[in-house]
């Protein structure tokens, strides 16, 4: 059966998400594991693959992939093997990328996160360890690609799903989950700018309702969500002209240039027997032991979800807060060390949420280096909970002035701006009466009936008292007078 209406069919997405694990050495050598070094200085004899050199499985990288293996709920392997495989291109200098076939490090799990205001658990196949190829660089001669192998070797944990995506978006937001997830875990930075974290999007379409799945197509290399769900979208638009016409595709490797929003051909797609996979006889099989498995057990850091969980239960937080505050491990390692300062989590989680976080530029770099200084940030919600400053003269006069004078006194701020508040009950009576007497139509037209106009009193007198009165006080008297 075939359908002309793109809405009859459904995109089916799977993915193969490439995790850079943050070791001090290489997977299989003790060459140095750094982005953004000189090219090619991060290499030697093992990771150039001269002949007589033996490569030596990274303890750490073992540790991280199980890491992740026991946050994903997955059955972990006892016996783990490492297997080559088997393919030549410039930038894999031994001619075949050690990495795991039959026994991975472990089989299953999922992962569950928010997409479209709902929750999605998506399966888990399987995590296996691999080690990264080389990097080529074509825009550096004209004549030549420039191959730099610092990146050659650098241990890897490789997440594949099941195809369980329904949308580009939640394509997009899953790869946002695992970047959350593997910062949390501490095993990667999960920079997508740098390459640490990278998916190749397997897709293919079908009629809604339909149970087997379409022809499939592979997009490599993908290294931003943005860029996951602009190649999901323009894939499934493809698919779907193809498809609607009653043509048929082949099984492909794509590339997407986010410069044209397109996906172009590079080969056709490769099964698993191309790669003629075979046991490394160069590294002995791998026996985890549950004391071992134990023991990094003990050690994990806390999740998203108890992150969130701890902030609304000991803290009171709203779901909502503790959500945005725990997008980024750094932006609830920030909210804690605050915390520890300022008992009124509320009005502090307020001021980070809307006033800090919008300025950080760089979620890997300190907050207060970035924005403003814990002390600084511990004395404005200091002002507004001890009720010196209203919240919202705070937020639309205080807080500006204080970024553009770091170095002057608070204090002296809100004074040279007339916001401290004033508890004088003469000055309530003074400011409404002389508020009355401004809109007499309006007084009129509220003792007439028209009691929706108690905003437009509330609303003036706040304007009038330019931060310097308690709301309640100052609707409590707008209300004595109106109905006087």
């Amino acid at each position: 059966m075939i359908s002309t209406n793109i809405e009859d069919y459904e995109v089916v997405v799977g993915l193969e998400v490439h995790v850079q694990l943050n070791t001090e050495s290489k997977a299989f050598n003790r060459d140095y594991n750094q982005f953004g070094s000189d090219p090619n200085t991060n290499v030697s004899a093992i990771t150039l693959a001269h002949p007589g050199t033996l490569p030596k499985a990274n303890k750490k990288h073992i540790e991280k992939a199980l890491i992740l293996a026991l946050a994903t709920g997955s059955k972990i392997n006892k016996k783990n093997q490492f297997d080559r495989k088997n393919y030549f291109y410039p930038d894999l200098p031994k001619g075949y990328q050690i990495t795991q076939d039959r026994y991975p490090i472990c089989e299953g799990g999922s992962i569950t996160f928010e997409t479209g205001g709902k929750m999605k658990t998506i399966r888990l196949h399987h995590i296996h360890m691999e080690e990264d190829a080389g990097k080529s660089a074509h825009d550096i001669s004209d004549k030549y690609t420039m191959l730099d192998y610092n990146r050659a070797g650098t241990p890897l944990v490789e997440m594949v799903t099941e195809p369980d995506l329904r949308s580009a978006q939640e394509v997009h937001d899953f790869m946002g989950a695992v970047q959350s997830m593997v910062k949390y875990l501490g095993i990667s930075d999960g920079n997508m700018e740098e390459g640490s974290m990278r998916c190749d999007c397997n897709v293919s379409i079908r009629l809604k309702g339909a149970t087997e799945y379409g022809e499939r197509c592979e997009i490599k290399n993908v290294n931003s969500k943005k860029f996951a769900k602009q190649a999901v979208t323009y894939e499934y638009k493809r698919q779907f002209k193809l498809v609607s016409k009653g043509i048929s595709f082949s099984k492909q490797t794509l590339n997407f240039n986010p410069d044209t929003g397109v996906t172009t051909p590079l080969r056709s797609k490769e099964d698993a027997h191309d790669y003629r996979y075979f046991p490394d006889p160069d590294l002995p099989p791998l026996l985890i032991t549950d004391e071992y498995i134990a023991s990094v057990k003990k050690n994990m850091p806390m999740l998203p979800e108890a992150y969130r969980t701890l902030l609304v239960k000991d803290y009171g937080l709203s779901d909502y807060n503790a959500g945005v505050i725990t997008k980024e491990k750094s932006y609830a390692d920030y909210f804690l060390r605050l915390a520890k300062s300022e008992s009124d989590y509320e009005t502090l989680a307020k001021v980070v949420i809307n006033k800090i976080l919008p300025l950080v530029q760089n979620e890997e770099s300190d907050i207060a280096e970035q924005v403003m200084a814990d002390e600084r940030v511990l004395e404005y919600v200091g002002l507004i909970r001890s009720g010196k400053v209203s919240p919202s003269a705070a937020n639309q006069f205080l807080f500006p002035e204080i970024l553009e004078n770091p170095a002057e006194e608070m204090m002296e701020i809100a004074k040279r701006l007339n916001l401290i508040k004033s508890d004088d009950q003469g000055f309530v009576k003074v400011l409404i009466d002389e508020l009355l007497a401004e809109h007499p139509a309006e007084l009129e037209k509220f003792r007439n009936g028209n009691k929706a106009l108690v905003g437009f009193f509330m609303g003036q007198a706040m304007k009038k008292a330019g931060g310097k009165a308690d709301p309640k006080v100052l609707k409590t008297e707008i209300m004595k007078k109106l109905n006087g």
